[in-house]
């Protein structure tokens, strides 16, 4: 079959389960894309075609025993800040370059408990802090809908490789929007689920109390599947709650759109910034929702002027902690002939990190440091919870709250826009970090340069179920979905 990577990820199960193509033929069938295709988008740092076909080999044995999961042998693609056992985890950096991890994340040894085919490690802004992917010591990825622009960050290889058709799904990470805002610029759906739905052991630590797992995907029903297999609690993980997990695909048709209470905060409509087509798309897919029995809710978010700024002072905070590890002592990169132990940190740190990835480390440190802790970070740390808050009082009244994804779609390769203008752009996505919600990317149609724009929907906590639903039965009366990206079409 020469149209493998058309089929859905329930499609591909089927097609597995009954014997119409084997997982090893699918598995060969993307690493031929992949080898076609991705020297333009520059989505992968890491194929391991070995690891995927002795993979494949094994789902098929067990789907031949008859005792294989519902989506043995299905290729997945990883992104680059899970640890996988013998293959390099770079986080996007040099400091990472030569790094192979002993161990693997828990989210990659559910997928491959559950048969998934790993096809490669996927690019990434440097330590996931980026909105374009550019900051990547591989360079950066291009967006498959036009390779002049960017996908999105930092999950954008993520958002690539699924636009692309070069794997079924993807995992990706969300600190502050980063799988939302990728596949709201690829034009894929894309779930940040609660905090502590999904563990964290054995992702690279960006930002300890914001980073989130989720899903990558067309649809919200394959999202949905890959969700059955890395949601729930893990031992490991400090931070993962012990909630009974729901079964996502079961649950698609669960939340009824009539009568579906959805809010629209007015303060998000009038950010300055807000793309006029952007607000088009949003409006118009708000009205298809309303036309299927939604009710539309005026509610009021007061917080929006503080998102950036308590974003942007507890996110570097905690990075500054978490990368103190890489000293060039214990393990990553270490500079060559240091005189002295500080001539050793200085240099590996300088030489091993990005100019972003200094910049939020610089800031950070400094809202830590003596005399400012109390001023920055803990101020931010008060106005966090007011989000919060703010959030649990519009839910009082409103079962969803609806916004764009992104104040723009993709932005050009190169566009250079200052470290502020960058920040701003994640205007609509970082409060859900801030508060701990789940939320989902939705793709709703095409701006006046055909790229994608998303619709966001944020629930209340452990809601994954509800936005998922709704998200299933908008793309069931949409098509907005099944829209490929023009080096797919050029591929197909």
């Amino acid at each position: 079959m020469t149209n493998l990577h058309r089929l859905s990820i329930r499609e591909l199960s089927e097609g597995l389960q009954q014997g119409k193509f084997s997982s090893r033929e699918l598995t060969q069938h993307y690493l031929k894309r992949i080898e076609k295709i991705d020297a333009q988008v520059k989505s992968y740092v890491t194929v391991t075609p070995e690891l995927a076909l002795s993979q494949a080999d094994a789902a098929d044995a067990a789907i031949k025993a008859g005792n294989a999961t519902a989506l043995a042998g299905i290729p997945l693609a990883h992104k680059d800040i899970f640890c996988t056992q013998g293959v390099r985890t770079s986080a996007g950096s040099k400091m990472l370059d030569n790094f192979i991890s002993p161990y693997d994340a828990t989210v990659v040894t559910k997928a491959k408990a559950a048969g998934l085919v790993t096809l490669g490690k996927v690019n990434m802004d440097e330590f996931a802090m980026g909105s374009t992917s550019e900051s990547s010591y591989y360079g950066a990825t291009k967006n498959p809908w036009n390779l002049d622009y960017v996908p999105g960050g930092s999950s954008g290889g993520s958002a690539a490789v699924v636009a692309a058709d070069l794997a079924p799904f993807a995992t990706g990470t969300d600190t502050g929007g980063s799988i939302r805002q990728p596949a709201s610029f690829c034009g894929l759906t894309g779930l940040k689920p609660t905090y502590g739905r999904v563990s964290r052991f054995g992702i690279i630590a960006f930002a300890s109390s914001l980073d989130q797992a989720g899903p990558m995907a067309r649809s919200a029903e394959d999202c949905a599947y890959l969700m059955n297999v890395i949601a729930g609690h893990d031992a490991k993980d400090s931070t993962s709650v012990d909630k009974e997990v729901d079964d996502y695909v079961a649950n698609l048709h669960a939340t009824s759109v009539k009568g579906l209470r959805i809010g629209i905060p007015k303060q998000y409509f009038n950010v300055a910034g807000l793309a006029a087509d952007v607000k088009a798309r949003v409006e118009e897919s708000l009205k298809k929702l309303e036309d299927m029995g939604a009710i539309l809710v005026e509610v009021d978010l007061n917080m929006v002027e503080a998102y950036v700024p308590t974003y942007y002072l507890i996110a570097p905070a905690e990075a500054s902690s978490n990368l103190s590890r890489y000293d060039g002592v214990r393990y990553g990169y270490r500079c060559e002939n240091p005189v002295d132990l500080m001539d050793l940190y200085k240099r590996s740190r300088s030489e091993g990190f990005g100019e972003e990835v200094k910049r939020r480390i610089l800031i950070g440190t400094y809202a830590l440091s003596a005399g400012y802790y109390d001023a920055y970070y803990v101020k931010a740390q008060k106005v966090r919870r007011l989000i919060q808050q703010d959030f649990l009082k519009a839910f009082e009244n409103v079962d969803v709250i609806a916004a764009p994804s992104a104040p723009t779609t993709a932005y050009k390769i190169g566009a250079n826009l200052s470290p502020t203008e960058m920040y701003l752009g994640d205007v609509y996505t970082l409060a859900v970090n801030l508060a701990g919600l789940p939320a989902i990317n939705a793709p709703v149609g095409l701006d006046d340069h055909n790229l994608p724009v998303g619709l966001q929907l944020i629930g209340n906590y452990w809601s994954e179920s509800q936005l998922l639903s709704i998200v299933h039965q908008y793309q069931q009366n949409t098509d907005f979905h099944t829209q490929r990206a023009a080096i797919a079409e050029e591929n197909a």
